[in-house]
């Protein structure tokens, strides 16, 4: 019955790995919660939301791991190491851990010694400790990296079973090739491109992985490429390519567009998600991305078009669909007829939608289709909505769009509706908010706005009182990133 007992702690804890305060509030339990609870801390010691430079424990955990030759060697050279008890750790911690966190241990290192070359000796040991001590690698985060690890003692047996790697194009060329040399079984792919230069060492990377499902880029906002080259990562695309059979997991969101992604998206059949932008995709190419298992989608506001085909060739199973950024002051072509479009195929072939982003023109047509959407798309959690007109709005016509969208939301949002953001070129009257928060019959509703009307003193009253009523579960006003961000949680 214990070890039953413990088996169930086990599972339930391991629901609750992402988060950190309920964990370390197991510790204090008992010793059974205890000794379940530290494995499961300890695979991944670096991935919660904490300070970790105030985190001197974990410094002496891992520094008590070092032999006396090592630890007298490191105080000869000035760094403070704490005075170690001849008395073993209750727990073999590195036992359970598989990941390594670059960033995580410089500010670790850095808690001991301001000296940067000392610094550089430390992390050297911690890493050496890592290869040696450490049963196998899952997780490598190495954004900020100085020492080649992959060099180490030990480095050929830990990275054979490397699932996930985090970097940046911060590190030489010389350290994809290092990897690509020891891990063919890289499952999550995450860089973020940060510098301009030859990308042939992370397609070489890619090329040797077995089972590459997920593939994240990512341009820097100041990213930039000058000159005419239209292919600048041909060598990755082409890569991917040959991992059409694997790949489940597409984010590939550039501020420079490279016409290979053209010709390499459509083979790229068994995604599930995809997040990247379609400039320069003709209407015939368009036709030819038939993603029959696609789950989760985002496109850019000026894609409305080439979304609603990507939407249309799906295969129904679409319960995320993502939009933006979109800037106010922007002029979109065809906007009001690509909008419309884009409504109707969302409720004609996305029967198991959860999250959606919209924009619209407020005419009557397009709030009739939004009705129609909201009927029948019955899973619908939450909502992102943006009214776009052409011109600048009076503060009427604003209120009009706020009346009009109110109205509908609550003749029509599905019972499961529990979340909706507001974006853009319209306004709720007070009069209009309360008939709608009076007449909402479904889930308790969190609402974030942009709008800082909404902290004014007659609509916090109105809007604390439904929140008593149970009608409201919260009402935030941030700024429009963070309303655009469907990851921003509210």
């Amino acid at each position: 019955m214990t070890k039953l007992n413990k088996d169930i702690l086990f599972y339930i804890f391991e629901e609750l790995q992402n988060d950190s305060k309920s964990l370390f509030s197991c510790l204090m339990v008992n010793r059974l919660w205890c000794e379940t609870t530290i494995p499961i801390l300890w695979k991944n010691p670096w991935c919660y939301d904490i300070n970790y430079n105030n985190k001197y424990y974990l410094f002496i955990i891992i520094a008590s791991y070092l032999s006396d030759d090592i630890k007298e060697f490191l105080m000869r050279q000035g760094i403070q190491l704490p005075s170690f008890s001849y008395q073993s750790l209750l727990f073999d911690y590195l036992s359970y851990c598989r990941s390594i966190n670059v960033k995580i241990i410089n500010i670790l290192t850095s808690i001991r010694t301001p000296l940067v070359y000392n610094q550089f000796l430390l992390q050297q040991e911690f890493y050496s400790l890592f290869m040696k001590r450490l049963p196998e690698l899952k997780y490598l985060d190495m954004k900020s990296i100085k020492h080649q690890i992959f060099y180490f003692p030990g480095a050929r047996f830990l990275f054979e079973s490397l699932c996930e790697l985090k970097c940046d194009t911060l590190i030489d060329s010389s350290y994809f090739y290092g990897l690509a040399r020891l891990c063919q079984n890289i499952e999550r792919l995450i860089i973020d491109n940060v510098e301009q230069k030859v990308y042939n060492s992370v397609a070489k990377l890619i090329e040797v992985q077995k089972n590459l499902k997920y593939f994240e880029w990512k341009d820097d906002i100041n990213f930039f490429i000058p000159g005419t080259d239209l292919y600048p990562y041909k060598e990755i695309l082409l890569a991917l390519e040959q991992k059409a059979d694997t790949i489940n997991h597409l984010i590939f969101i550039l501020h420079y567009i490279d016409c290979t992604l053209q010709k390499v998206l459509p083979k790229l059949h068994k995604l599930k998600t995809l997040i990247t932008q379609f400039d320069h995709f003709s209407e015939e190419l368009l036709k030819m991305c038939v993603f029959s298992d696609l789950e989760i989608f985002r496109a850019g506001y000026y894609n409305l078009k080439a979304a609603s085909i990507i939407i249309e060739n799906s295969g129904g199973h679409l319960r995320n669909i993502l939009l933006g950024p979109y800037y106010p002051d922007d002029i979109i072509d065809n906007f009001d007829n690509d909008s419309l479009i884009f409504i109707r195929k969302v409720h004609e072939n996305c029967p198991s939608i959860e999250t959606l982003s919209l924009a619209f023109s407020p005419s009557r047509e397009h709030f009739t289709e939004f009705e129609k959407l909201l009927k029948i798309c019955k899973n619908l959690k939450s909502l992102s909505i943006a009214i776009c007109m052409d011109v600048i709005g009076t503060e009427g016509k604003l209120l009009e769009n706020g009346e009009e969208l109110l109205k509908s939301l609550i003749g029509s949002s599905p019972t499961n509706l529990r979340e909706i953001r507001f974006l853009h070129d319209y306004k709720f009257s007070l009069e209009a908010l309360e008939e709608f928060m009076g007449k909402w019959k479904g889930c308790a509703l969190s609402i974030l706005t942009g709008q800082s009307v909404y902290k004014e003193e007659n609509y916090v009253k109105l809007i604390n009182k439904y929140k008593n009523n149970g009608v409201i579960k919260d009402f935030r006003c941030e700024n429009f990133m963070n309303i655009e961000d469907m990851d921003f949680n509210i």
